[in-house]
């Protein structure tokens, strides 16, 4: 099932491109990446995928909800919350799953959200498939590291049920095994039968991924190449 297509899409304003001629489908239990040099507008384009930002030129299509992950400046940890906290809010303002979208959701999130008032950071953990992630409870949002940001904005994204889940700079900030682990989490999302739209520096060696690489708007030329990574 096709979650999210976009068609020639763009950002231009009066300073220039943002981003442009992006041809990019993801399906449900898709893992995309999106990689690209600073300033090639990689944010913009997971935030307008996401419903969240606009785009000026170009077609965009999706099909059920997207949430959104770790986005610096943009939906970040709560400096004065703990981890346990985080989850237990998110979970108190989504309340149980409708009965009419518990067909549509992932089983996870169901059984992640009827556990709110039981271990939550295990329920949600487990929910999205990550009973090894770095996270400890009692951890506030401001002491969190780059990766530690990043598995909690995935956690939170995932009690939603979305559709599309979108997180940027995965890489960001984080080593070689904190790389290989993020892309493993995002690989396990995909999975689960979200589609999953993530921006890099670069794609990991071993990851299997749609890769799409934004160049320099700036220059002639194409502004988006695919490929298939494994």
């Amino acid at each position: 099932m096709k979650i999210v297509e976009a068609s020639g899409l763009g950002l231009r304003t009066r300073r220039g491109w943002v981003y442009r001629e992006v041809d990019l489908t993801a399906e449900a239990g898709e893992l995309h990446a999106v990689t690209g040099p600073p300033g090639s507008g990689r944010t913009s384009l997971l935030l307008a995928l996401a419903g969240r930002f606009p785009h000026t030129h170009g077609e965009l299509r999706r099909r059920g909800p997207a949430a959104l992950g770790q986005v610096a400046g943009v939906h970040e940890p709560d400096p004065t919350l703990t981890v346990a906290e985080h989850i237990q809010e998110r979970l108190l303002l989504l309340g149980p799953v409708p009965r009419r979208r518990r067909q549509l959701v992932p089983v996870a999130a169901v059984r992640a959200r009827r556990a709110y008032r039981r271990d939550t950071l295990a329920a949600a953990l487990a929910g999205a498939g990550f009973t090894d992630a770095p996270l400890d409870p009692d951890r506030y949002g401001r002491d969190l590291t780059p990766v530690e940001r990043q598995v909690l904005g995935l956690v939170l994204a995932s009690l939603s049920g979305p559709s599309l889940i979108v997180a940027d700079d995965v890489d960001a900030g984080a080593d070689a095994p904190e790389r290989a682990w993020i892309w493993a989490a995002l690989a396990r999302l995909a999975d689960q039968g979200y589609a999953v739209v993530a921006s890099a520096r670069a794609v990991e060696p071993g990851v299997t991924a749609v890769a799409h690489r934004i160049g320099d708007p700036t220059l002639p030329g194409p502004a988006l190449t695919s490929e298939v990574t494994a």
